[in-house]
Order: C-alpha cells, then structure tokens, then sequence
C-alpha cells in the first residue's frame, strides 16, 4: 500500500530562533504540532525538513533517548553540544547521534551568507541509556548517483550504524533513469523527493516535496522524468 503526501498536506511551521528564522516542513507531529495519523511511522518518530537563515542559530537544547540522523541538503550545518563544537556537514554528508542517557545539543547554519536545509530525523532506539555519540560521514555525489547509498545502516559495510531498526538511504536519480529497490517482509519505507523531479513511485506521480508511505509492497519501482534528490527511510514494522 502507498500513501502519497502532496507538498500542501505537509504542516509548515515558521519562527524566530536566535540570530535569525526558521522554516520547517514537519511530516510528524513535533512541537506544538500534532497529527494522529503522522505521530510515528514503525521506530521513525520525526521527519523534519528545516530551512535556516544566514547565520541562524537553533540554541542549546536537551534530548533523551533519540536516534538522530541529520542530512545536508543546502549550504553547511554545524553540530555544537555542551562539550564544545561538533561536526560540520556539507550537501549530502550525513551525521549520526546517539542521544542516549542525555544530552544538550544546538543546530547551526555555518554560513553567515547562505540559507541552510538539512532533513533532521528521530528513531526510538531499540536500547536506551546508552553513553551520547556523534558521528559522521561524507558523501560525494557520485556514489549516490542513480542508487540508493546506504547512509545509516546495520546491513551495510560503511554505512553508519544506529541503534534501531531503521536504514537510511539517498539518491542523486539523473534525468530518465529507473531504479527497483527491494523491501523485506516486515519492512516499510518513507519516501521523500528533496529536490527537483518529478519522480514515479510504483505509479504515483510525486512533485519535489511530496512523500509517500509504503507498507505491505515488496518492491519500490522508482522513475525521475527530471534530476532529483531523494531519501528513503526503511523501518521494521514488526
């Protein structure tokens, strides 16, 4: 079973953080944002597309028992926590953070001059308490290109593992090209079309920003008709 999430039907949120504005697409229900139908999807718990502005800074805050998985799709994102400065990504690359038994962390545009748009991502954890963990990845657009590159992942030689029953992927699809990707028994999957597109998802038509839900198929037959940057999240259902 699909169900496609047209660009409108995803909940849009804006506001004042500190040195400048947000803007949020929230496919879950976050914050003071609640839908029954969207509260979690298997161990997906959060799937937010957020947009800041040169400069902008979401401040120091606390988590618990998260599995956070951050990708950049514009300009430069900077992890801080209490322990100083974390990581920098730049498009495509990839962090994941065990929150674990605690911790403080601040999401930054690293550019004073460039908006910043990174998919941020939450999982319930299938062990909690564990020690907090940051790691990341690079990611050339090269070895994404027309597959879908596994980037969190306990399947998969080089991907960064999670502590939940969740796989992230991303995919640079070129114009025309086609691509078959197998779902296990058990397995559903959320689909995302970042940028660009169109793009067919066994049949459906899906415009830049729209999502579908996939549950109970055992194949996804994907087509771009124009280049396109997509994620896909696999979750046990089980």
């Amino acid at each position: 079973m699909i169900v496609v999430r047209p660009p409108e039907s995803i909940h849009q949120a804006h506001g004042r953080i500190e040195n400048g504005t947000f803007h949020g697409r929230w496919h879950f229900s976050f914050d003071q944002y609640f839908d029954p139908e969207y509260t979690h999807f298997g161990s997906l718990r959060v799937f937010s597309d957020d947009t800041l502005s040169p400069g902008a800074v979401w401040p120091l805050h606390p988590h618990r028992d998260n599995e956070v998985v951050t990708y950049c799709v514009q300009g430069e994102f900077r992890h801080a926590d209490e322990g100083g400065q974390g990581g920098l990504l730049k498009k495509g690359w990839v962090q994941h953070t065990t929150v674990g038994k605690g911790m403080w962390h601040s999401e930054i545009n690293n550019r004073p001059d460039a908006p910043l748009r990174f998919i941020q991502m939450w999982f319930l954890p299938s062990v909690k308490g564990l020690d907090p963990k940051v790691e990341q990845k690079a990611v050339a657009r090269t070895e994404r290109q027309n597959r879908f590159l596994p980037l969190v992942s306990n399947d998969h030689p080089g991907a960064l593992p999670i502590i939940s029953q969740a796989r992230v992927y991303s995919c640079w699809l070129t114009a025309g090209a086609a691509l078959k990707h197998e779902l296990a028994a058990g397995w559903g999957a959320y689909f995302y079309v970042l940028e660009g597109g169109s793009v067919t998802v066994n049949g459906q038509r899906l415009p830049a920003l729209a999502a579908v839900k996939v549950t109970l198929e055992p194949q996804l037959a994907v087509q771009a008709r124009g280049e396109a940057e997509l994620i896909l999240v696999e979750v046990a259902l089980t």
